[in-house]
C-alpha cells in the first residue's frame, strides 16, 4: 500500500528481456535501498512491483506480461524517468490517499495549460473507468496522488502545484503522453459491494 506521495524520481538503467517478461533496474539519487529486503513492494510510476535485488541506490524488479499489458512500462527505455515510492509502513503519515499500485488503465495527456504558478493537466481516460471518477475525488497518475477538479466527456482535469511539478515526472508531460492511472480504491470496493446486493 502506498500514499501517492513521491519520494524520488529515479531513472531506468537497464531493461532485460526474460522470456516474454522483463527485469528492470532502476537507479535513485535520494532513496537508499540498503535496508530493504527482497520481496518488498515499491511503486514505480505508480505500478506496485516486487523487489528482486538491491544495491544502495539501485533497485531491480521483475515485470510480468500482465503488468506490461496494463501499464506504460512496455514503452520505457534506459533513461526513462520514473516516480518512486516505498511501501507505507504502520505509523507512517498518510499524506495523499490510499494507493494500491494496481493500475486500472492508461490515460493520455490532452492538454497542459498554465494557471498562475500551477498547471492544469487534462487527460483522456478509458471509458470503462469514468464511473469511478468524481470531482474533488482522488486519482493517482504515475503514482502521484491528485485531487480531481473536473470530470467530463471521458476526460478528467487535475491541478499540478509548483511542488508537484518540481519533485515528480508530471512537470515534463506533453500532449499525447501516456500515464498510468489508478482510480480511488474505495470507489472500486463500493461498486463491488453494490453489485453483491443486486
Amino acid at each position: 500500500m502506498f500514499t501517492g506521495i513521491v519520494q524520488d524520481v529515479g531513472r531506468v538503467q537497464r531493461i532485460e528481456p526474460r522470456g516474454e517478461d522483463l527485469r528492470l533496474t532502476i537507479g535513485s539519487e535520494r532513496l537508499d535501498f540498503s535496508s530493504s529486503r527482497v520481496g518488498d513492494s515499491v511503486a514505480v510510476a505508480g505500478v506496485c512491483l516486487t523487489a528482486v535485488a538491491f544495491e544502495a541506490r539501485v533497485l531491480s524488479v521483475d515485470v510480468s506480461r500482465e503488468t506490461l499489458a496494463r501499464t506504460t512500462i512496455g514503452g520505457w527505455r534506459p533513461g526513462t524517468r520514473v516516480n518512486l515510492e516505498t511501501a507505507l509502513r504502520a505509523g507512517d503519515v498518510l499524506g495523499g490517499h490510499l494507493v494500491a499500485g494496481h493500475i486500472d488503465g492508461v490515460a493520455h495527456v490532452v492538454a497542459c495549460t498554465e494557471d498562475a504558478r500551477s498547471r492544469r493537466l487534462r487527460v483522456r481516460v478509458p471509458p470503462s473507468l469514468m464511473r469511478y471518477l468524481a470531482s474533488k475525488g482522488s486519482v493517482a497518475l504515475e503514482g502521484v496522488s491528485l485531487t480531481i477538479n473536473l470530470v467530463e466527456a471521458q476526460q478528467l482535469e487535475v491541478n499540478l502545484v509548483p511542488y508537484t511539478l518540481e519533485v515528480t515526472t508530471l512537470g515534463q508531460l506533453a500532449v499525447d503522453d501516456p500515464l498510468n492511472l489508478e482510480v480511488d480504491l474505495i470507489a472500486r470496493y463500493v461498486e463491488r459491494l453494490l453489485q453483491s446486493r443486486e
